[in-house]
């Protein structure tokens, strides 16, 4: 933990990052729908080869390692998508990888991170138990490099590459870029990184409701964790007990506020994804798009909403379209 500490991520690094993953994975899509009558950009991150941006963070990580590092290996923590990203990672750059993740994480993203060939280590989040604490053990025992969800500056660069596609593809259609990201938040790794790669644009972190900590950080002025580790969502890819200050102080400077979203709220934008995008996007990947569409957050005509992950149990999301709450 102490060497991620020491580097601090840049707009260079996103920069490099950017290139990197454009030699490797295709932009994904930027969909233009109109939300109540305003056009609305949305970023397909669901599409990406593991449903989720978070490969973007782990490519850039793993790529990064020395031979020594990489014979060593990597440890992730994760609910599911990070786990997904790094272990595909480093199957494809012959990596061991053991990924840290709660017991209660679906059962899809346990098993499509076990198929990539990383070792999960399941830890009781329902009853309070460390991940990071966890991880850390493992780290030592084994002197495998830790590749943190979203306190590391390498996986901070590597999602703000998704800023920096969204600004070239509006451009492509004759746009200034965004002037607004609205984007799922679970521990600030993704808006940190955006908020890096796009300067001019504002950054909007949403939350579940119960795990709106780094909305409540943001009004605070420091740190706050999640008040209730219990508190039930469906967005588990957005459950992180708390943001780190290498996330936080980037947060500091660039964001205004977060936003919350309930459970009903984001059943709606997934049912309205699936209509009107023809996207399955995953609870915690559809928080963003809730907020537009509940009108918490305005949107004009160069609004960008990130659908972050698509990884969802296909009888959740069943459910899901059939209920009409």
């Amino acid at each position: 933990m102490a060497t991620q500490q020491m580097r601090t991520p840049t707009p260079q690094g996103v920069a490099d990052a950017a290139a990197k993953i454009a030699e490797l994975l295709p932009n994904t899509p930027l969909i233009e729908r109109a939300v109540n009558g305003t056009p609305v950009w949305f970023k397909a991150e669901s599409l990406q080869p593991v449903g989720a941006f978070k490969i973007r963070g782990a490519w850039h990580r793993l790529t990064d390692l020395s031979a020594e590092e990489r014979a060593r290996g990597v440890v992730g923590v994760s609910s599911g998508n990070h786990a997904q990203g790094v272990a595909w990672a480093a199957k494809r750059l012959g990596i061991a990888a053991t990924i840290v993740m709660p017991v209660d994480a679906p059962q899809t993203k346990i098993a499509a991170t076990r198929g990539y060939g990383a070792k999960v280590v399941l830890y009781d989040r329902p009853g309070g138990e460390n991940r990071d604490a966890v991880a850390q053990a493992l780290v030592d025992q084994s002197g495998a490099t830790l590749v943190h969800a979203y306190g590391d500056p390498w996986v901070i660069e590597g999602q703000g590459t998704t800023g920096i596609e969204i600004a070239a593809q509006m451009a492509a259609r004759g746009l200034d870029g965004p002037t607004r990201i609205v984007c799922p938040c679970g521990g600030g790794g993704l808006i940190a990184g955006l908020a890096i790669a796009c300067p001019d644009a504002e950054i909007v972190p949403v939350e579940p409701e119960g795990w709106d900590d780094v909305r409540l950080s943001l009004e605070a002025g420091s740190i706050v964790p999640v008040p209730d580790m219990k508190f039930p969502t469906q967005c588990d890819a957005l459950q992180t007990p708390a943001t780190w200050p290498i996330n936080f102080t980037i947060l500091k400077a660039r964001v205004a506020r977060g936003y919350a979203v309930t459970a009903a709220e984001v059943r709606a934008a997934q049912r309205w994804a699936f209509a009107n995008l023809h996207l399955v996007v995953e609870p915690g990947g559809a928080a963003a798009l809730a907020a537009v569409l509940a009108g918490k957050v305005p949107v004009d005509g160069r609004t960008a909403v990130i659908l972050s992950g698509g990884n969802t149990d296909p009888a959740d999301f069943a459910k899901v379209l059939a209920s009409n709450d």
